[in-house]
């Protein structure tokens, strides 16, 4: 996702620094050109050969390079910062931070900082009481108007023993931020996007529900995706085991009374709206107060009255506003074009996602669906894709009709 993206990562002195090694290395798996500078401290906790060779590219240390006669002519300072696509900062320590806030340029990375003009991340990791103290919050609130974005850190116990916030977070998360400004073109910038996803449960006791299989992944890869490209986008999610994509907003349901009623206010505002939720067709009429217990006497088992739930898709069709798109999802087990495009005209869709349980590489738990995108004057057949490869083939058909 970041092939022909170049990334500076700026390491500075904090026990911290040795994550930034996995952060190097997952993204130059995602393809991007790395260059890590490092201050003269951050060389105390890691060795320089360990980014250059995740890298494989010369990692500067401290003032090295400002003043080095053994090089090809070029400017460093200058040639990086024009270079690079983004600027990530992780560990940023308070010294930083401050030095940052108040233009002081001493070494080669706060140098490169102040010359470049792109996107700037920084990921604060120190003591708690360093992290609340007044002086460096004012820091951060000044680099933030400078346009800086702050990946807030995490809570837990820090190296120095303290219980608190100021643990910078994973790797993993880190490259979700990169990700999120520099991976996509931001081709949605602007819009409001509304996804469901997950399954809905129906109580029939305080301890037993009816659900289904989903898995949410093909809902929650939409709202990657829309996120990727620029959009405001909300996520209203049934119970799953998936992290909210970074940059998206989550609204956690159960019921499927409790996601008509989400979508019923988020989709007010939306652009788009993606309906990849397995809602229930139907809920127990009545909910028991207490665990339903066994009765050995019941020998021909037990029944329970089923009624409606509110058609959400059909709902928000048939309320669309003016230029609002709004796609639909058919899992079927037959007669899967037939069926995807009554669904079409039934509820007044824009789009419609059709796919079949039957289908290899299609289904519920997978990383892969084989979906047809069926609009009202185009049929279009994706293939076996990754559900985030999905996800934006999606997009871009829902674009088209804007």
């Amino acid at each position: 996702m970041l092939s022909g993206k170049t990334v500076v990562v700026g390491v500075t002195g904090g026990i911290a620094a040795y994550k930034t090694a996995s952060l190097v290395s997952a993204l130059k798996k995602q393809g991007a050109e790395v260059h890590v500078i490092m201050t003269q401290n951050a060389a105390e906790f890691i060795a320089p050969l360990t980014f250059e060779t995740l890298s494989n590219n010369r990692c500067i240390v401290g003032r090295d390079g400002m003043f080095d006669r053994n090089f090809e002519y070029d400017v460093k300072h200058i040639s990086l910062a024009k270079a690079a696509d983004l600027i990530i900062v992780a560990p940023a320590t308070a010294n930083f931070i401050a030095k940052a806030a108040h233009g002081i340029a001493d070494d080669m990375l706060i140098t490169v900082v102040l010359a470049a003009k792109c996107p700037k991340l920084a990921a604060p990791a120190m003591n708690t009481a360093m992290y609340e103290n007044p002086a460096t919050q004012d820091n951060l609130a000044k680099i933030k108007d400078y346009g800086w974005k702050i990946i807030e850190p995490a809570e837990g116990m820090l190296a120095c023993g303290d219980e608190g916030k100021g643990k910078m977070p994973e790797p993993s998360e880190l490259l979700q931020h990169v990700l999120l400004e520099i991976a996509h073109e931001k081709d949605m910038q602007g819009l409001s996007v509304l996804v469901t996803a997950g399954p809905t449960q129906e109580p029939i006791d305080p301890v037993r529900y009816i659900t289904n299989h989903s898995s949410g992944k093909m809902g929650y890869a939409i709202a990657h995706a829309a996120a990727l490209r620029g959009a405001e986008v909300t996520l209203v999610s049934g119970q799953t085991a998936l992290d909210t994509p970074e940059g998206v907003v989550r609204v956690d349901v159960k019921s499927a009374e409790d996601m008509y009623k989400a979508v019923a206010k988020y989709a007010k505002k939306a652009d788009m709206v993606f309906k990849a939720a397995a809602v229930a067709d139907f809920t127990p009429k009545t909910t028991a107060d207490h665990k339903i217990k066994k009765d050995s006497k019941q020998k021909a088992g037990m029944s329970i009255e089923l009624k409606p739930t509110k058609d959400i898709l059909a709902e928000i069709g048939q309320n669309k506003k003016k230029g609002q798109i709004i796609c639909g999802f058919a899992m079927e087990t037959e007669d899967l074009l037939k069926n995807a495009k009554a669904k079409l005209e039934k509820k007044n869709l824009d789009m419609i996602c059709a796919n079949s349980l039957r289908t290899k590489g299609a289904g519920f738990a997978g990383d892969t669906n084989v979906v047809t995108i069926i609009t009202k004057d185009e049929t279009t057949e994706l293939g076996c894709l990754s559900k985030l490869e999905t996800a934006e083939r999606i997009l871009d058909a829902a674009l088209k009709l804007k």
